[in-house]
Protein backbone atom coordinates (compact mmCIF):
# COMPACT_ATOMS: atom_id res chain seq x y z
CA UNK A 1 0.00 0.00 0.00
CA UNK A 2 1.47 3.34 -1.05
CA UNK A 3 0.28 6.59 0.50
CA UNK A 4 0.00 9.67 -1.72
CA UNK A 5 1.07 13.10 -0.49
CA UNK A 6 -2.48 13.85 0.75
CA UNK A 7 -2.57 10.52 2.59
CA UNK A 8 0.78 11.24 4.25
CA UNK A 9 -0.34 14.72 5.26
CA UNK A 10 -3.58 13.38 6.72
CA UNK A 11 -1.67 10.68 8.54
CA UNK A 12 0.77 13.19 10.00
CA UNK A 13 -2.14 15.30 11.26
CA UNK A 14 -4.02 12.32 12.71
CA UNK A 15 -1.02 10.55 14.23
CA UNK A 16 -0.60 12.85 17.27
CA UNK A 17 -4.36 12.81 17.89
CA UNK A 18 -4.48 9.04 17.72
CA UNK A 19 -1.51 8.66 20.04
CA UNK A 20 -3.03 11.01 22.61
CA UNK A 21 -6.37 9.19 22.46
CA UNK A 22 -4.74 5.78 22.77
CA UNK A 23 -2.52 6.80 25.65
CA UNK A 24 -5.12 8.72 27.65
CA UNK A 25 -8.26 6.64 27.42
CA UNK A 26 -8.85 2.94 27.66
CA UNK A 27 -12.57 3.43 27.02
CA UNK A 28 -12.09 4.50 23.42
CA UNK A 29 -10.25 1.36 22.35
CA UNK A 30 -10.56 -1.52 24.77
CA UNK A 31 -7.69 -3.74 23.82
CA UNK A 32 -7.08 -6.82 25.91
CA UNK A 33 -7.75 -7.96 29.40
CA UNK A 34 -5.97 -10.68 31.31
CA UNK A 35 -7.68 -11.68 34.52
CA UNK A 36 -7.39 -14.35 37.16
CA UNK A 37 -10.73 -15.85 38.14
CA UNK A 38 -11.40 -18.11 41.10
CA UNK A 39 -13.69 -21.00 40.25
CA UNK A 40 -15.50 -22.20 43.39
CA UNK A 41 -15.58 -25.88 44.33
CA UNK A 42 -19.26 -25.85 43.39
CA UNK A 43 -21.07 -23.26 41.32
CA UNK A 44 -20.26 -21.19 38.27
CA UNK A 45 -18.02 -18.19 37.69
CA UNK A 46 -18.86 -15.93 34.75
CA UNK A 47 -17.31 -12.89 33.12
CA UNK A 48 -19.09 -10.66 30.66
CA UNK A 49 -18.34 -7.93 28.18
CA UNK A 50 -20.72 -5.54 26.45
CA UNK A 51 -19.73 -5.47 22.79
CA UNK A 52 -20.97 -3.88 19.60
CA UNK A 53 -21.74 -5.77 16.39
CA UNK A 54 -18.84 -7.03 14.19
CA UNK A 55 -16.19 -7.05 16.94
CA UNK A 56 -13.54 -9.78 16.79
CA UNK A 57 -12.99 -11.60 20.10
CA UNK A 58 -10.13 -13.98 20.91
CA UNK A 59 -9.71 -15.66 24.28
CA UNK A 60 -7.33 -18.15 25.80
CA UNK A 61 -7.56 -19.76 29.22
CA UNK A 62 -5.65 -22.11 31.53
CA UNK A 63 -6.81 -23.79 34.74
CA UNK A 64 -4.60 -24.17 37.82
CA UNK A 65 -5.02 -25.88 41.16
CA UNK A 66 -3.00 -23.69 43.53
CA UNK A 67 -3.09 -26.36 46.28
CA UNK A 68 -1.78 -29.10 43.97
CA UNK A 69 0.49 -27.55 41.30
CA UNK A 70 0.97 -30.84 39.41
CA UNK A 71 -2.78 -31.40 39.17
CA UNK A 72 -4.55 -30.02 36.10
CA UNK A 73 -8.27 -30.42 36.76
CA UNK A 74 -10.86 -30.27 34.02
CA UNK A 75 -13.53 -27.61 33.86
CA UNK A 76 -16.47 -26.88 31.60
CA UNK A 77 -16.74 -23.63 29.68
CA UNK A 78 -19.52 -21.96 27.74
CA UNK A 79 -19.70 -18.65 25.87
CA UNK A 80 -23.09 -17.24 24.92
CA UNK A 81 -24.31 -14.31 22.88
CA UNK A 82 -26.77 -11.69 24.18
CA UNK A 83 -29.64 -13.76 22.72
CA UNK A 84 -28.39 -16.92 24.46
CA UNK A 85 -26.84 -18.64 21.44
CA UNK A 86 -23.91 -20.94 22.28
CA UNK A 87 -20.72 -19.66 20.71
CA UNK A 88 -18.39 -22.07 22.50
CA UNK A 89 -18.88 -25.06 24.77
CA UNK A 90 -16.41 -27.64 26.06
CA UNK A 91 -16.30 -30.21 28.85
CA UNK A 92 -13.33 -31.45 30.89
CA UNK A 93 -10.79 -28.94 29.57
CA UNK A 94 -7.59 -27.89 31.34
CA UNK A 95 -6.97 -25.12 28.82
CA UNK A 96 -8.49 -23.84 25.64
CA UNK A 97 -9.22 -20.94 23.38
CA UNK A 98 -12.14 -19.58 21.46
CA UNK A 99 -12.73 -16.92 18.85
CA UNK A 100 -15.78 -15.33 17.32
CA UNK A 101 -17.03 -12.19 15.64
CA UNK A 102 -20.02 -10.62 17.34
CA UNK A 103 -23.20 -10.74 15.30
CA UNK A 104 -25.30 -8.58 17.59
CA UNK A 105 -24.63 -5.82 20.13
CA UNK A 106 -25.02 -6.65 23.80
CA UNK A 107 -23.64 -8.58 26.75
CA UNK A 108 -21.48 -11.60 25.85
CA UNK A 109 -21.05 -14.08 28.69
CA UNK A 110 -18.26 -16.61 29.33
CA UNK A 111 -18.94 -19.06 32.18
CA UNK A 112 -16.64 -21.62 33.75
CA UNK A 113 -17.40 -24.39 36.26
CA UNK A 114 -15.89 -27.57 37.65
CA UNK A 115 -16.82 -30.96 36.36
CA UNK A 116 -19.17 -32.72 38.79
CA UNK A 117 -16.80 -35.71 38.94
CA UNK A 118 -13.85 -33.45 39.84
CA UNK A 119 -15.42 -31.40 42.61
CA UNK A 120 -13.26 -31.03 45.65
CA UNK A 121 -13.13 -28.55 48.48
CA UNK A 122 -10.35 -26.46 46.94
CA UNK A 123 -11.05 -23.65 44.52
CA UNK A 124 -9.38 -23.49 41.11
CA UNK A 125 -7.73 -20.54 39.44
CA UNK A 126 -8.47 -19.64 35.84
CA UNK A 127 -6.09 -17.44 33.85
CA UNK A 128 -8.21 -15.80 31.13
CA UNK A 129 -6.83 -13.55 28.41
CA UNK A 130 -9.65 -11.82 26.54
CA UNK A 131 -8.74 -9.76 23.44
CA UNK A 132 -11.19 -7.68 21.46
CA UNK A 133 -11.05 -5.47 18.40
CA UNK A 134 -7.67 -4.51 17.01
CA UNK A 135 -5.87 -6.29 19.86
CA UNK A 136 -7.31 -9.55 18.54
CA UNK A 137 -5.69 -9.09 15.13
CA UNK A 138 -2.50 -11.07 14.61
CA UNK A 139 -0.31 -8.28 13.28
CA UNK A 140 2.80 -10.43 13.05
CA UNK A 141 1.16 -12.86 10.61
CA UNK A 142 -0.13 -9.90 8.59
CA UNK A 143 3.44 -8.65 8.32
CA UNK A 144 4.74 -12.07 7.23
CA UNK A 145 1.87 -12.73 4.82
CA UNK A 146 2.13 -9.41 3.07
CA UNK A 147 5.93 -9.13 3.46
CA UNK A 148 5.75 -5.69 4.95
CA UNK A 149 8.23 -4.22 7.35
CA UNK A 150 8.68 -1.75 10.18
CA UNK A 151 7.09 1.56 9.31
CA UNK A 152 4.45 0.14 7.00
CA UNK A 153 3.36 -2.36 9.65
CA UNK A 154 3.13 0.46 12.20
CA UNK A 155 1.06 2.47 9.72
CA UNK A 156 -1.30 -0.45 9.18
CA UNK A 157 -1.74 -0.80 12.93
CA UNK A 158 -2.49 2.91 13.16
CA UNK A 159 -4.92 2.59 10.26
CA UNK A 160 -6.74 -0.13 12.21
CA UNK A 161 -6.79 2.17 15.22
CA UNK A 162 -8.15 5.06 13.15
CA UNK A 163 -10.87 2.84 11.71
CA UNK A 164 -11.83 1.66 15.20
CA UNK A 165 -11.97 5.25 16.50
CA UNK A 166 -14.01 6.29 13.46
CA UNK A 167 -16.48 3.48 14.16
CA UNK A 168 -16.76 4.56 17.80
CA UNK A 169 -17.36 8.19 16.76
CA UNK A 170 -20.10 7.19 14.34
CA UNK A 171 -21.70 5.01 17.03
CA UNK A 172 -21.54 7.92 19.51
CA UNK A 173 -23.15 10.25 16.95
CA UNK A 174 -25.96 7.79 16.27
CA UNK A 175 -26.57 7.27 19.97
CA UNK A 176 -26.44 11.05 20.55
CA UNK A 177 -29.00 11.61 17.79
CA UNK A 178 -31.28 9.00 19.38
CA UNK A 179 -30.91 10.62 22.80
CA UNK A 180 -31.75 14.07 21.40
CA UNK A 181 -34.79 12.65 19.62
CA UNK A 182 -36.08 11.20 22.92
CA UNK A 183 -36.05 14.57 24.72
Amino acid sequence: MVFGSRGRTALLVLLPIILVLCLTSTNILPVAEAIWVTIPSSGIKCVSEVLQRDVVVLAEYYVFDDNHPGNFPGISARVTSPKGNNLYHIENATHGNFAFTTSEPGNYLACFWRQASHRQEAELTLDLEWKIGIAAKDWESVAKKEKIEGVELALRRLQGTVEAIHGKLILSQVQGSRDEGCQ
